[in-house]
């Protein structure tokens, strides 16, 4: 596997990946520049600065992961990622300790005209008088936002005996009471605040939250801090209310547009500005790139990613009951695809015994991605598994049963098409997969791997040998080999597994003897 690394990293995380991949550290670079080599890539590694577009994954044959060592995943096409399947990290709790105390560090340094006054000394004046500041004993804190960091602010800002006021429609009642915040609607925290602090994604509904309607609500004596996102506060209303002492002071540690030497801030007096330090310590840099380290490898193993933005986390316990299962299901899934005849249109997923009693995302995500491994360009995974069938038409129905009769746990494919319906069922026995049923005949087949032929036939003497005839003549090897029936001289279905394929020539050898209805070679 290759690793690129497009921005800087801790070397703790690089480390972590070298045991396993080839990791290149390529910082710096121009999107055109990244899209030249990202084809050679298994997985991509960026912080805020590389903008992870549409055209760099698309470029991106082989990615299978791309990680932000980071919180946010606003530079990376996630919509496009998910399309193909790509799985996307991020260290949503690397960072929060260092955000949430660069958080306390600048309301401290709002409230007492640190940085002003740290200037004016320095330049050779003393000045106290011009710098009196306020108390945050008592002040009433208006967090936006009470997530992982907005959390660790208000459970330090408890600890410096202010009152806490919250907005987030997406919080429990409870989660709010035990971290002793009062949630209120945002006008209202806009109203009564003494200091405001934001600790929110940017989106489109949460785009300049902050604005000039939103200022004209809050306290002359408010102070406002952003460590979050730039652009969640219009900056040039924000300059026009300080301007207008309809606002003391604020500090802005994220800008609109990053690197940012340039802003309408970095003119104002009371404005403290930062560039973007909120994740700018040494833990947190070592955090995030252990953190997303550590994914990547899950992804390369076939494992779920702890963090992904866009597949659902399956719990160790989970997993390790239907990690068996999940090559099952490929397989099940690559087997019914070979055997299957016309055009596909629908298919039915039944899961019996055990595994009923767990999420199956996962096993319907291997299924699909068995079936539609040699007929589609995208690699379908638990990430795009249902984008995948839905652009396909094709309509998947799962079911569930507790009961299974001769097994555990057993997974069944039908699929249905445009000539009829084809079933595949197998069940995990011993740690290794097994294929029981094809269509109306219950086996038993191992499938190891390499070439297996399927006959539906007559059962009746000879046949088997007539067949075997054929592949010695053509030198190819039989295996083992499996027969079912559904009864004596009836109808039934021979099984060989081969050393190599058969050509198309002896196909067509064995479809000429007597009583021999289909062949089918199939890889898996």
């Amino acid at each position: 596997m290759k690793v690129l690394v497009a921005d800087p990293i801790s070397d703790e995380g690089i480390d972590i990946l070298r045991s396993y991949a080839q990791v290149d550290t390529k910082t710096g670079l121009k999107p055109e520049e990244i899209i030249a080599i990202i084809g050679d890539y298994d997985a991509l590694i960026v912080r805020s600065q590389t903008q992870v577009s549409a055209d760099v994954i698309q470029a991106g044959k082989k990615l299978q992961v791309i990680a932000r060592a980071g919180v946010g995943i606003d530079n990376i096409d996630v919509d496009e990622a998910t399309q193909r399947g790509i799985v996307v990290v991020n260290a949503p709790t690397g960072n929060t300790i260092s955000a949430a105390e660069h958080t306390i560090a600048l309301m401290l340094s709002l409230a007492r005209n640190i940085p002003q006054a740290n200037a004016v000394l320095k330049s050779g004046v003393w000045r106290r008088a011009d710098f009196m500041g306020t108390e945050v004993r008592n002040k009433t804190l208006g967090i936006i936002g009470l997530g992982n960091v907005g959390s660790e602010v208000a459970r330090r800002a408890r600890g410096l005996e202010m009152k806490l006021i919250a907005y987030d429609p997406f919080i429990s009642v409870d989660h709010a009471h035990n971290l002793q915040v009062e949630l209120v609607p945002l006008k209202q925290l806009l109203k009564e605040s003494d200091f405001i602090t934001l600790h929110i994604p940017l989106t489109a509904s949460t785009k300049e939250l902050i604005g000039a309607k939103e200022l004209a609500l809050v306290k002359p004596t408010v102070r406002i801090i952003n460590c979050a996102r730039g652009g969640l506060i219009n900056e040039e209303a924000l300059v026009k209310a300080i301007r207008e002492k309809k606002v003391t002071g604020a500090a802005i540690d994220v800008f609109s547009t990053e690197p940012a030497t340039e802003s309408i801030l970095f003119g104002e007096a009371n404005i403290i500005v930062t560039p973007h330090l909120g994740a700018s310590t040494t833990e947190a840099q070592v955090t995030a790139a252990r953190d997303v380290a550590k994914q990547i490898i899950d992804v390369f193993n076939g494992q779920p990613a702890r963090t992904s933005i866009n597949a659902p986390f399956i719990s160790a316990e989970t997993l390790s009951v239907l990690a068996p299962f999940i090559k099952l299901a490929a397989t099940v899934g690559k087997l019914v695809s070979q055997l299957a005849e016309g055009q596909m249109n629908a298919i039915q997923i039944k899961y019996n015994g055990e595994i009923s009693n767990y999420d199956t995302n996962v096993l319907k995500a291997a299924v699909l991605g068995g079936l539609l491994e040699e007929i589609s360009e995208e690699r379908v995974n638990l990430v795009n598994a249902n984008i995948v069938a839905t652009q396909r038409g094709l309509t998947v129905v799962e079911q569930k049963e507790a009961t299974c009769e001769n097994y555990t746990s057993l997974i069944s494919i039908d699929v249905t098409t445009s000539t009829g319906t084809a079933t595949v069922a197998g069940t995990v026995m011993r740690g290794e997969s097994h294929i029981v049923q094809v269509n109306n005949y219950w086996i038993d087949i191992v499938p190891t791997g390499g070439y297996f032929l399927f006959s539906d036939h007559l059962d009746r003497p000879g046949l088997i040998s007539a067949v075997s005839k054929v592949t010695g003549d053509a030198d190819v090897n039989i295996s083992s080999m499996h027969v079912s029936r559904l009864k004596p001289r009836g109808q039934a279905l021979m099984v060989l597994a081969l050393d190599e394929a058969l050509s198309e020539e002896h196909i067509q050898q064995i479809l000429s003897i007597p009583d021999v209805y289909t062949v089918k070679v199939v890889k898996l």
